[in-house]
C-alpha cells in the first residue's frame, strides 16, 4: 500500500503538537486545544512523495505504525513453503494416481452428471449475486441484523437443548441448556454495544463495496484452494499407498499450511486495501483500484514470507488435532484424547486470534510477522482496548448471513433439480429435490462465507485504523466517522471518550 506522509496537527490534552498523518492529498488538521471534538478542516500542505515513504520506515511508537520499506520479510518461510509445494507436486508425478473418468456408455450417466453440474453452476451464480446484494442489505439494516444474529445464536442453543431432551441425549440436552443460559446472560451484557458493532460493520461494508475486486480476489483463491485439495489428495494417497502411513503427519501439515496461506493472503490483501481506502479513498474506490492491486502484489511478494510464517504455526497445531481425532477410535485412551484435543483447541484459538490482528498490520504497513503481532497488541494495550477487540458481535452476523445465502441457494437448487428430475433419477437419486437442496446449500454457504470472510477482515482493519487515525477518517469519510464516534463513545465511554 502506498500512502504519502504529510504533517498535521492533533490534540493531546491541552497541548497541540505535530505528528505524522497519512493522507493522499496532504492536509493539516487544526483541532481546538480545549472542548469537544470538531470535524477537522482540511488545509492544503505539501505532501511527501510515494518514493520517500517507501525509503523511510520508522520505529513503532506504540500509537501508530509506520509504512516499512519494500523488502521481503521472513524470507526463509516463503522459501520453505515453495519447496514444500514442489515436493508435493514431485510426489504427485511419481506416486499419484491418474484421474480416471468412470462413466457408463455415454448415455444417461453423462446426462445425470450434466444435471449435477447445472445445479452447481446455477446455484453458484445465484449465490454470487445474492452475496453482492446482501452487502447493501447489511448496510441498510446493520443494527437490526446484529440484534437478529445475537438472538439467533442464543435460540440455536435452546433448540439444541430441546432436541437433546426429545431424543434422550442427556449430555447434549445439558450442554445445550447451559449454553442457552450463558447466551442469555451474554446477550443482556452486550445489548448496549449493538450500535458499536453495527457502526464497525457499516464502515467495513462501505470499504468493501468500494473495492468489489476483493470478492473476485477471494473467489480466485478459493478456486486455487480447491485445485490444491485435488492435487494434494492424489499425491498423499499415492505416496502413502506406496511408502506407508509414516508420512501422514507431514501431509496433514502440508494440507493445512497451504489452506492457511491462501486464507491469510486474502486477509492481508483486504487489510491493505481497506487501509488505503481509509487514508486515500481516491486510490481505493473502484472495483480493481490501484490500492487493491498494490495490496495484492505486496501480499504475494514482500509479505508472503510473513503469511507463511504464521500459517505454519496454525497448520502444525491443526495437524496434531487431526491425528488426535484419529486416535479417538482407541477406547482405552478416550479421556486422554479429549483432554489433549481441548488443549490443542485452546492453543489453536490463541494463535488464530494473534494472527487475525497481526496480519492487519502486515497488510497495512508491511511489518514482519512477529513485529506486526507485537506492535498491534502494544497498540491496543496502550489504548486500553484489550476488551474492545474481543467483541465478536459482527462475527455472529457474518455467520448468519452465510447460512441465509446457503438456504436461499438451496431452494434454487431444489427447484432446478425438480425441473430436471428424470436425469437425477437416472443417477439413482430417489429424491432429486433433496439432493438439489443440499448441493445448493453447500455451494451457497461456501461462496457466502468467502465474501463474509472478506467483510470480517475489513472489520478488523477498521478497528485498527480507528485506533490509530480517527482524524484522517473524519477528513475522508465524515458521515461514517460521525456514526462510529457516536457509537464507540456510547459503548465504551471510558476507552473512547476522547475520540
Amino acid at each position: 500500500m502506498t500512502i504519502p506522509v504529510v504533517t498535521g496537527t492533533v490534540v493531546q490534552g491541552t497541548d497541540v503538537k505535530k505528528t505524522p498523518l497519512a493522507s493522499n492529498e496532504g492536509v493539516q488538521y487544526d483541532a481546538p486545544a480545549t472542548g469537544g471534538y470538531n470535524p477537522p478542516v482540511p488545509i492544503p500542505v505539501k505532501s511527501a512523495t510515494a518514493t520517500n515513504i517507501e525509503d523511510s520506515g520508522g520505529e513503532f511508537d506504540g500509537n501508530k505504525g509506520q509504512v516499512q520499506p519494500r523488502r521481503f520479510r521472513d524470507v526463509g518461510f516463503a522459501v520453505a513453503f515453495v519447496i514444500h509445494i514442489l515436493v508435493v507436486l514431485a510426489l504427485l508425478v511419481v506416486y499419484g494416481d491418474g484421474m480416471q473418468y468412470v462413466g457408463g456408455d455415454g448415455g444417461g450417466g453423462n446426462s445425470g452428471t450434466a444435471s449435477l453440474v447445472t445445479v452447481v453452476v446455477v446455484c453458484g451464480l445465484f449465490s454470487f449475486g445474492v452475496s453482492i446484494v446482501s452487502l447493501g442489505v447489511m448496510m441498510k439494516f446493520a443494527t437490526q441484523l446484529v440484534k437478529m444474529a445475537l438472538i439467533f445464536s442464543v435460540a440455536m442453543s435452546g433448540v439444541v437443548a430441546v432436541l437433546g431432551f426429545m431424543s434422550g441425549q442427556l449430555m447434549m440436552a445439558i450442554l445445550g441448556a447451559l449454553s442457552f443460559a450463558v447466551g442469555i446472560c451474554y446477550a443482556y451484557a452486550v445489548w448496549d454495544r449493538i450500535p458499536f458493532a453495527a457502526a464497525n460493520m457499516n464502515t467495513a461494508l462501505t470499504g468493501v463495496r468500494s473495492n468489489m475486486g476483493l470478492s473476485f480476489c477471494a473467489y480466485f483463491f478459493i478456486f486455487v484452494a480447491f485445485a490444491w485439495s485435488v492435487l494434494w489428495t492424489l499425491a498423499a494417497s499415492g505416496t502413502m499407498s506406496a511408502l506407508g502411513q509414516g508420512s501422514l503427519f507431514l501431509f496433514l501439515v502440508s494440507y493445512y499450511w497451504t489452506h492457511q496461506v491462501i486464507q491469510n493472503t486474502v486477509h492481508v490483501t483486504t487489510a491493505g486495501t481497506i487501509g488505503t481506502w481509509w487514508f486515500a479513498p481516491e486510490e481505493a474506490s473502484t472495483c480493481c483500484s490501484a490500492g487493491l492491486k498494490d495490496s495484492f502484489v505486496r501480499a504475494t511478494t514482500y509479505s508472503f514470507g510473513s503469511i507463511c510464517f504464521g500459517s505454519l504455526i496454525v497448520a502444525l497445531v491443526q495437524a496434531l488435532r487431526q491425528l488426535n481425532h484419529m486416535a479417538r477410535d482407541q477406547e482405552d485412551c478416550g479421556i486422554l484424547v479429549c483432554i489433549i484435543d481441548c488443549i490443542l483447541a485452546c492453543i489453536e484459538s490463541v494463535i488464530e486470534y494473534f494472527n487475525k490482528w497481526a496480519y492487519v498490520y502486515v497488510g497495512l504497513y508491511g511489518y514482519s510477522y512477529m513485529e506486526a503481532g507485537k506492535n498491534v497488541i502494544t497498540l491496543f494495550e496502550n489504548k486500553g482496548w484489550t476488551t474492545i477487540i474481543t467483541d465478536n458481535l459482527v462475527d455472529n452476523v457474518l455467520a448468519m448471513m452465510s447460512l441465509a445465502i446457503g438456504l436461499v441457494s438451496g431452494l434454487i437448487g431444489l427447484i432446478v433439480a425438480e425441473i430436471d428430475k428424470a436425469n437425477f433419477q437416472e443417477l439413482g437419486y430417489e429424491s432429486p429435490g433433496s439432493v438439489g437442496f443440499i448441493i445448493g446449500l453447500l455451494v451457497g454457504f461456501v461462496l457466502g462465507s468467502i465474501l463474509m470472510g472478506v467483510v470480517g477482515s475489513a472489520v478488523n482493519t477498521v478497528i485498527v485504523c480507528f485506533a490509530e487515525a480517527p482524524n484522517e477518517f473524519a477528513a475522508n469519510h465524515p458521515a461514517l466517522s460521525d456514526e462510529m464516534r457516536s457509537a464507540w463513545r456510547q459503548a465504551w465511554p471510558t476507552e473512547c471518550g476522547n475520540y
